[in-house]
């Protein structure tokens, strides 16, 4: 895991055997209503049609909660929060909350709720495109080996601890220290965990209720009450493992952060996280900027030329296979087996890499063996087994179409690849590329002036190699010595584009009377 911390986003980059595998941004600063975050809501619309209101967190649209998304328990949960905020010295006890009549699978919403009522929610699915976040009024606390639950009863065991054994001494012991009134589901991390650590989770998953109810007595409707965890830690939660060999974090404090949290949930591994203290950006270090901008845009190539178009529409995404120039094959049958073979494994890193939800329509490449297509329906979904969204995926159809549903809890990773020419802004004319060492050297000399000695230049990586020729005569050196400017390489930039930053890593603000 790369690390990426910068004054406006966290980037985070997972790779496997080197290969960029995933990318999930994090806005710093504001709210940005992840899945996990509990609101106290208002209902603003209540929608028959669709057995389902609309409320209001804060978003600039107001949020969907369907019915089913109430959850059995809604009733008694209203009446825990309505004493909650009524009494706001203490926190009610939920063994003594009694139990409300339960809210049945089948029923209308406009007989539980009306416009202006009160609610607890949490996001289940952040806005994506023109839509607000989905809701669920079930309200979850996760944990790396358990989910607390509370107004439910009993405990889940997750279906991937196959051990029968396992699960019944997970269960048991689970059951054996709940307190009243929390359900438990039990994560496959928690296989063969002692029953100290699992118990010591669950006492700090019950005081993060209890936060989150206290939060909820100072707070008026229509606020934050519980924040996820940060996706830097979110990510780590769900997804770390004894495969992991390095986590690399490019800021002091969140290296702290990172490293005080896996001595809590995994003291073992907390050995692997690393300070990245390098002059290269740290995404240009570990070559994910390069890995981005291939394949991230439009078209992605796969091996021996073929490559996919992928495009996006309001209602799916849409994958087109091509083999390109080259024949692997004589045999027409056999090339187009082969391609879509090699196609399938770009296909599924495409789905995991920009974590693409939805609807997925793949049209590959037309095939008349019904055997190659069962084959190719059967690789597909071996390479799925690995990716953590539910997924569905459907064998081809008579034209050649795959179908693939996935999970879409926040959107997908968008990426823009093509550059716009920083000088002349597509215009097509530019200055002569001559002066621009001239104009560089002048904005040295100005952002020395004003901000003093110590700043970082950023440069394409090409001009970084013009300006470094000479050694100590080169400019790099010269820059260095004038205005105490130390002179970095970035493969984000454009070729004409020239980034300033302070020592402490934030950005600054470059005349306009740049070119």
């Amino acid at each position: 895991m790369i690390v990426d911390v910068q004054p406006q986003e966290i980037a985070i980059a997972l790779t496997e055997d080197d290969r960029l595998q995933e990318v999930a941004r994090e806005q710093r600063g504001q709210d940005n209503f992840a899945v996990g975050n509990i609101y106290y809501g208002r209902v603003k619309k209540v929608m028959p049609a669709l057995n389902a209101v609309f409320v209001d967190v804060g978003y600039e649209k107001e949020a969907f909660l369907h019915y089913l998304d109430l959850g059995s328990q809604f009733r008694t949960l209203q009446s825990y929060v309505t004493k909650a905020v009524s009494d706001r010295r203490r926190i009610p006890a939920l063994q003594k909350t009694q139990r409300q009549e339960e809210v049945g699978k089948e029923g209308q919403i406009a007989d539980v709720l009306k416009v202006g009522d009160t609610l607890l929610v949490q996001v289940s699915k952040e806005p994506i495109n023109t839509k607000g976040p989905r809701l669920t009024a079930e309200i979850s606390i996760a944990g790396r080996n358990i989910v607390l639950i509370p107004f439910a009863d009993g405990v889940m065991v997750s279906q991937k601890i196959k051990r029968e054994a396992e699960r019944q001494r997970l269960k048991q012991l689970l059951l054996s220290i709940k307190p009243y009134g929390f359900g438990i589901i039990v994560r496959t991390v928690a296989e063969d965990k002692r029953a100290a650590e699992l118990d010591n989770e669950l006492r700090l998953l019950v005081e993060r209720w209890q936060e989150t109810i206290r939060t909820l007595q100072q707070r008026q409707p229509v606020s934050l009450v519980s924040e996820e965890m940060g996706r830097t830690l979110g990510i780590i939660r769900d997804v770390l493992s004894p495969d992991f060999t390095s986590i690399q974090v490019n800021e002091k404090e969140m290296y702290e952060e990172v490293r005080q949290y896996l001595e809590l949930i995994a003291p073992e591994s907390a050995k692997i996280v690393k300070h990245y203290t390098g002059t290269q950006p740290i995404f240009d270090h570990f070559d994910i900027t390069r890995q981005m901008k291939t394949g991230l845009g439009r078209t992605v190539g796969f091996k021996h030329g073929g490559y996919l178009i992928i495009d996006r529409t309001e209602a799916l995404f849409s994958i087109d296979v091509n083999s390109g120039s080259k024949k692997l094959y004589e045999d027409q049958e056999e090339n187009a087996y082969q391609f879509n073979m090699l196609a399938a494994d770009e296909l599924v890193h495409q789905l995991r890499l920009r974590d693409i939800g939805g609807i997925i329509i793949v049209d590959f490449i037309d095939m008349d063996s019904k055997e190659h297509q069962q084959q190719l329906y059967d690789y597909v979904r071996k390479l799925m087994e690995r990716d953590r969204a539910k997924h569905n995926v459907l064998p081809l159809s008579k034209f050649g179409l795959m179908q693939i549903t996935r999970q879409r809890v926040r959107p997908a990773v968008e990426m823009d690849v093509m550059e716009t020419c920083p000088t002349c802004m597509g215009k097509g004319k530019i200055q002569p590329s001559i002066l621009f060492t001239d104009q560089i050297a002048e904005e040295c000399e100005h952002m020395s002036q004003m901000h003093g000695r110590g700043l970082k230049l950023h440069l394409h990586p090409y001009v970084y190699a013009y300006v470094e020729r000479g050694w100590l005569s080169s400019l790099k050196a010269q820059w260095r010595r004038h205005y105490g400017i130390k002179v970095v390489e970035n493969q984000s930039l454009g070729m004409l584009e020239m980034r300033f930053y302070d020592a402490a890593g934030n950005p600054l603000p470059i005349n306009k009377g740049e070119k």
